[in-house]
């Protein structure tokens, strides 16, 4: 794990994941008791032709816009789901932003720097990751931006 290799500080949460939930972020929220401004969903788009990773709080949405200009870009769209889990290598709901098959160019949502830690996917639906933000962006050699808006 490339936390460990690292010589980074986390937690792993595991929580029993309900095959009927859609709102995975949320599910985790809940069952680990966390405020949804805490936990972060890694989401895959389209931007300029190429891939891209945002990660933003699960209490809002993503702003495609913000993240296009954040890698210098002008539109960005969702990226197809079947696509997305072929080139990070992880199932939709899972999705973590370390370890992924292929480095993508990846925004941290800038809320993030708030938090003494944040919660994301660790690879699998049922499993988070808590660490220092600075951990995440250093390791996925992110930029941050202010690429998230209220739900």
């Amino acid at each position: 794990m490339a936390l460990t290799k690292a010589e980074a500080e986390f937690t792993l949460h595991p929580y029993e994941h309900d095959s009927a939930a859609q709102a995975y972020g949320e599910e985790a929220a809940d069952a680990l008791g966390v405020p949804y401004e805490r936990i972060f969903k890694t989401l895959v788009a389209e931007v300029e032709g190429g891939l891209a990773v945002a990660v933003v709080p699960v209490a809002g949405k993503l702003d495609l816009k913000a993240l296009a200009g954040a890698l210098g870009g002008k539109r960005a769209a969702m990226a197809d789901a079947a696509k997305v889990e072929r080139v990070t290598g992880y199932v939709v709901g899972g999705i973590s932003p370390l370890g992924q098959r292929k480095r993508l160019p990846t925004v941290v949502d800038s809320s993030a720097l708030g938090f003494e830690t944040i919660y994301f996917s660790a690879g699998r639906r049922g499993l988070q990751i808590e660490t220092a933000p600075g951990n995440l962006i250093a390791l996925t050699q992110a930029v941050t931006a202010p690429i998230g808006k209220s739900g």
